[in-house]
Order: structure tokens, then C-alpha cells, then sequence
């Protein structure tokens, strides 16, 4: 018998609100055992008091809902129980679900689980309502909601219709060579098959844009010891995230924070100081990682001291590109209201007064735009399903050079089987561990 499963569906702490979670055959039994009245009507709000089947002791006053299979999250019998939300209710009400037979607590993923295994969700959407539970900005969360209505199952889907049905004309010259067919049945594939590759190419060329808008979109802060880096970090950031100090090379090692610009999730790093001699071999190491997060970045920040002109920071302009936001800071100690630097424009900042942090915001937020906007059609969000793309359209180039009608049709079944993991259609029991295993309990 398949167990009963039930876990907190809400964060755990203090809330005006927690949501307890039951799935699967006995979830209308243990309703009954903790209200002691008949069930409820289905997908009917109704406000019971639950009590402790063994005491009888009074849990809470809860509102409850009842959905009957398959017309639930899971596509079980399920049960939400609407509890106050201090520790001790929720711990009295999961204590007391413990102790009924064929219940236990839900792994982690596994409502999520259940609803893919039950034809609920396919594996695309499953991932998706991680990534809406995640979603920290707008835009990561109208993309999350865009893959969790479909969007991205149906185009692959689509795409594998279209295989299958190439792989149905290849077959027929191969399993019915003395049938009276139109000749050239396999021919006919073979545009479909070219337009199909073509399409995969244009989807993978997005430079990464699904998985960066879901992780976020990384931005360092480079230049010379005193410049001004961490002041700017915490001058974007509105708080004292990095430690600040007249002396050169304070800042020994990356630090982060997260930031919403414009909807759009970044990550901006503060790093040590560049100078070609450092003063220890903390400062070097600090160096070098400075360095190796500046060629990893979307995009850097360039930060200049508008106190050393017209010197400039060799290291720092070393580094500068069409990636690069150019800063020149401390200009409320220099007048530098058109500033270039190197030849590149820049924008005039003080970290310190905040003057010309309204326009470097823009200037950012314009470049992470730029680099995760989306163009309309869905985008991939996670690395496996650009390394099924990238085997489905290897097999499609396969197809369309193979000297036989055999090898074409096995090569267009592996394109359409490499697909078909993405949206868990084919070959998925080795993925579902990988799939859910970093998910909530609850989701």
C-alpha cells in the first residue's frame, strides 16, 4: 500500500499561518481521527477543532480542506490543514499525525514527487515550482511561473512530435520496401529534420540567459587598493556589508551580497585591490582571486580614484571592455562631471555623499536587462536540459549526413529520446533522485 505522507507545506517559525500537508490513501482517515467528525465536503473550506486521537486533547481550531484524487497537488487524496501558526501548534498537530498508523513524514520532494509520477506535472514544471518557491525577484518569478504553466514542456514536446512523426515516414521505407509507397518517404523528413536542428541552435544560443536569471547575474568590483571598492558595495547594497578602511588592502577576499536591480537578481562581488606588488602573500592570493572573478563576471565594475588623476591604475585599465561599467569615485573631493577614463566613458560617483549612485544604478540595471530580458519564447533554466539539446541536435546532424535509412532512424531516436528526458516522457527513473533531491520538504 502506497504510505500516507504529511510535512509542513509552509516555512517553518512563528506565522499568523502554517499549512500542514497530507497526501495519499489514509489523508481522509486522519482527518477524521484528529476532527472525530465525518469528513467535510471536498474542496469545501471548514473550520473543525483538532484534537490529539489518543488524549483528546484540543490542538488548535484549524481550517481544513479536503481534495479527492485525482483532482489534487499530487493527484492523491489530500488534506490541508490551516493552523495558527506558533511552533507548539504545528509540532502538537505532526506529533499527533505520527502516531496514526500509515502515516509518516514526507521526504524531501516528495509531494513534488508524486505529482510528476502521478501525471501532474512533468519534470520541467516540477522544477519550476522549486524555482517559484526560490524566486527572490520579479522576473525569476514570472519566469518560474511561465515553466510551471508549460511553456518550456510544450515546446520540447512539440519538437518531439515532430520527430516522431519524421521517424514514422524513415521507418516505412525501412519496414516496407516492397509496398507500393510514394518514393522518397524518407527524403521528406529530411527538412523537418534540418529546420528542427536549426531551431535547437537558435534556443541554445541565449548566452545562458534561463540559468543566469535563475542564479542570478554576476557583477565584480575591481581597481586599485583605496579606490573605493567596498564604500561602493555598500553604498548599492544600502548597508555595511564590507568593512571599510583608509589603509590600502583591507579587502583580502571576495565578498558578496545579492541585489534586485529592476527585477532582476545580481550578484555583486567586492574584490582586494590590484597592484603589482603585494604586501603579503595574503594580499596576493587576494589579488589573484580578484582577478579570477573579474574574467568569471557578466559584467565588472571599474572603479577609479578621481583623487590620482590623471594617473590611472594600469591593472585596472588592463581589464576594461564592453563588459565593463567604468566608475571614477571620490569626486566629491575632485570636480569630474564628464569624466573619461582611458578613452571609455565613465560615470562620476561618491560612494561616500551617494551623488551619481542614481545613474551607475541605471547604467547596472541597463546591462542586466540587456543580458537577461527575454525575447518571448521560453528559456531553458537548468544545465541538463542544454546538455539533452546539445545531444538531440548532435543526433539530428547525425541524421541528416547518414548513408542509410537504418542509421537515420536511430540517430532520430535518440534525438527524440534525448528530448524526451527533459520532460521525464523517456528513460527517467535514473534522474528523479537528481530532480528532487534539493528540494523542501513541503514543496
Amino acid at each position: 500500500m502506497i504510505p500516507t505522507i504529511f510535512a509542513l507545506a509552509t516555512a517553518p517559525g512563528r506565522a499568523g499561518v502554517a499549512v500542514v500537508r497530507v497526501s495519499g490513501p489514509a489523508s481522509g482517515d486522519a482527518l477524521a481521527a484528529l476532527t472525530g467528525k465525518p469528513l467535510p465536503e471536498p474542496r469545501m473550506a471548514t473550520l473543525v477543532r483538532l484534537r490529539d486521537p489518543k488524549t483528546g486533547e484540543a490542538l488548535d481550531d484549524a481550517l481544513v480542506l479536503r481534495f479527492t484524487a485525482p483532482r489534487s497537488f499530487t493527484g492523491e487524496d489530500v488534506v490541508e490543514l490551516h493552523l495558527h501558526g506558533g511552533r507548539a501548534v504545528v509540532a502538537g498537530v505532526a506529533e499527533a499525525l505520527s502516531a496514526l498508523p500509515d502515516l509518516r513524514v514526507a521526504e524531501p520532494g516528495e509531494f513534488t514527487r508524486r505529482a510528476f509520477e502521478n501525471g501532474k506535472l512533468d519534470l520541467t514544471e516540477a522544477e519550476a515550482v522549486a524555482d517559484l518557491v526560490d524566486a527572490e525577484t520579479s522576473a525569476q518569478r514570472r519566469q518560474a511561473l511561465r515553466q510551471m504553466e508549460g511553456a518550456l514542456g510544450k515546446l520540447y514536446d512539440g519538437w518531439r512530435e515532430r520527430l516522431t512523426r519524421s521517424l514514422a515516414h524513415i521507418e516505412a521505407d525501412i519496414d516496407f520496401p516492397d509496398e507500393d509507397l510514394p518514393s522518397g518517404v524518407s527524403d521528406a523528413a529530411r527538412p523537418v529534420l534540418d529546420a528542427l536542428a536549426a531551431e535547437i541552435d537558435d534556443h541554445l544560443d541565449d548566452r545562458g540567459r534561463g540559468e543566469r536569471l535563475r542564479e542570478g547575474l554576476h557583477i565584480a568590483i575591481v581597481g586599485a587598493p583605496n579606490a573605493g571598492k567596498s564604500s561602493l558595495l555598500n553604498a548599492l547594497a544600502r548597508r555595511e556589508a564590507a568593512i571599510v578602511s583608509a589603509r590600502a588592502g583591507t579587502t583580502r577576499d571576495v565578498i558578496e551580497v545579492h541585489l534586485d536591480l529592476g527585477g532582476y537578481p545580481v550578484v555583486l562581488a567586492d574584490t582586494a585591490g590590484l597592484r603589482e606588488a603585494a604586501a603579503d602573500e595574503v594580499e596576493e592570493e587576494g589579488i589573484r582571486r580578484a582577478l579570477d572573478r573579474a574574467a568569471r563576471a557578466d559584467v565588472k565594475v571599474a572603479v577609479f580614484d578621481a583623487t590620482a588623476l590623471p594617473a590611472l591604475d594600469p591593472a585596472t585599465v588592463a581589464l576594461l571592455d564592453k563588459d565593463t561599467v567604468v566608475v571614477l569615485n571620490k569626486t566629491d573631493v575632485v570636480d569630474a562631471a564628464v569624466p573619461t577614463v582611458g578613452g571609455w566613458e565613465a560615470v562620476a560617483v561618491s560612494a561616500r555623499t551617494g551623488a551619481g549612485l542614481p545613474e551607475l544604478e541605471r547604467r547596472l540595471t541597463a546591462f542586466t536587462a540587456d543580458r537577461l530580458a527575454g525575447s518571448g519564447a521560453p528559456a531553458l533554466t537548468r544545465a541538463r536540459h542544454r546538455s539533452a539539446l546539445e545531444e538531440c541536435r548532435d543526433a539530428l546532424r547525425r541524421a541528416l549526413i547518414a548513408p542509410l535509412p537504418e542509421l537515420m532512424a536511430e540517430d532520430v531516436r535518440l534525438a527524440s529520446r534525448a528530448l524526451g528526458r527533459i520532460t521525464g516522457r523517456v528513460d527517467v527513473e535514473d534522474l528523479l533522485d537528481v530532480i528532487f533531491r534539493d528540494f523542501c520538504i513541503g514543496k
